[in-house]
């Protein structure tokens, strides 16, 4: 099958059209300026609505606008832009709003640099904005993923009628490889009529989605019946990827860029007859606490690798009930793990 070779930015992008993303809204912010400027091409070739918005706030407020209307949209930046957009972000999860927004993550806090990062993980995962609500978390750690995946997440944000954020970082967003798109086939249809659409009401009752309910019992109602689909998102849509989960002593849990140097990590120490395994989270929220409980029966210990001051570690703790000691080593700033430094870490522990 054929494969064309191009940035992650532009699989994310080019997947988003084949999903049937027909808006997309964005501000240029690196390391994610790729995804925008593919958009603003392939956008007008397929019918499409491309606009570079004035700012991150009025981008995520336009795809709130789109999503009305029944479109697929998108919209896209890196670290400060989302904590722009997380208003807005908050406005669709309680509107039950589907859209897509991809967070091309960069060093922080503040303005930080345009090196990559997974300082974002807190942000993404816990909610980020006002309220209690969620938004799915997907984590690609491959080009062919970051386009697999971006299918996948305007599936699921129709399934559930959430906003979905797909969370990668600069290295992933900048390095090229060849992607294949053939065999990519969104569900654009299978998810039922939108009965909910804003598209005029002549011949029936008016539809109104806000979130400013102001009525006795009103907003409680409406955020348990979010948590009843949150929990229903907790129960089917956990993913991750094993490696040597049945025989591994130490398990590393990485995902995204850190799973891709920790693969490298155990290949090597499994060549000396080091016993070594890895979980990568797919799903960052829903976290993959299933799996991880069943891999913790066998692990004696587990090391998160992550590029940040460690955020992942308290779900690692929490999923596995603390019954296994979780260690962690990590970079922060825009500064990436080593294999050398990892390996160093993985032989410090394990003496201790």
């Amino acid at each position: 099958m054929k494969k064309i070779l191009m940035c992650g930015n532009e699989a994310i992008a080019e997947a988003a059209i084949i999903a049937g993303c027909r808006f997309y809204a964005g501000y240029p912010i690196t390391p994610q300026n790729e995804l925008p400027s593919y958009m603003s091409k392939r956008m007008p070739e397929v019918g499409g609505i491309f606009i570079q918005s004035e700012s991150e706030i009025s981008a995520i407020n336009m795809v709130f606008g789109a999503s009305l209307t029944g479109i697929r949209a998108m919209t896209s930046s890196s670290s400060p832009g989302i904590s722009l957009k997380q208003e807005g972000i908050s406005y669709l999860a309680a509107c039950e709003l589907p859209a897509v927004i991809v967070n091309i993550m960069r060093g922080g806090p503040g303005l930080g640099n345009i090196a990559p990062s997974q300082s974002d993980y807190f942000q993404a995962t816990k909610g980020g904005g006002h309220g209690d609500y969620h938004t799915i978390v997907i984590a690609p750690a491959s080009l062919q993923e970051m386009a697999d995946l971006t299918i996948l997440s305007f599936d699921l944000a129709d399934k559930y009628r959430t906003p979905v954020m797909i969370l990668g970082d600069g290295i992933l967003g900048q390095m090229m490889a060849p992607v294949e798109f053939k065999s990519l086939k969104p569900k654009v249809e299978s998810f039922g009529k939108k009965d909910w659409i804003l598209d005029g009401c002549k011949g029936r009752k008016p539809r109104i989605i806000r979130s400013l309910l102001l009525a006795e019992g009103e907003l409680e109602r409406l955020n348990l019946k979010l948590q009843k689909k949150y929990n229903e998102i907790k129960d089917k849509e956990q993913r991750c990827e094993v490696l040597y989960g049945d025989d591994s002593e130490i398990m590393l849990v990485a995902y995204g860029t850190s799973s891709r140097i920790s693969r490298s990590v155990i290949e090597r120490l499994r060549k000396t007859g080091k016993k070594i395994g890895m979980l990568r989270p797919i799903s960052l929220w829903p976290f993959p606490e299933k799996e991880l409980k069943r891999v913790a029966k066998r692990a004696k210990a587990f090391l998160v690798i992550e590029m940040s001051c460690g955020q992942m570690i308290e779900d690692v703790k929490l999923a596995i009930d603390c019954a296994r000691p979780v260690y962690f080593y990590g970079r922060t700033g825009g500064e990436i793990p080593s294999e050398e430094e990892i390996i160093k870490t993985i032989e410090d522990k394990t003496r201790s």
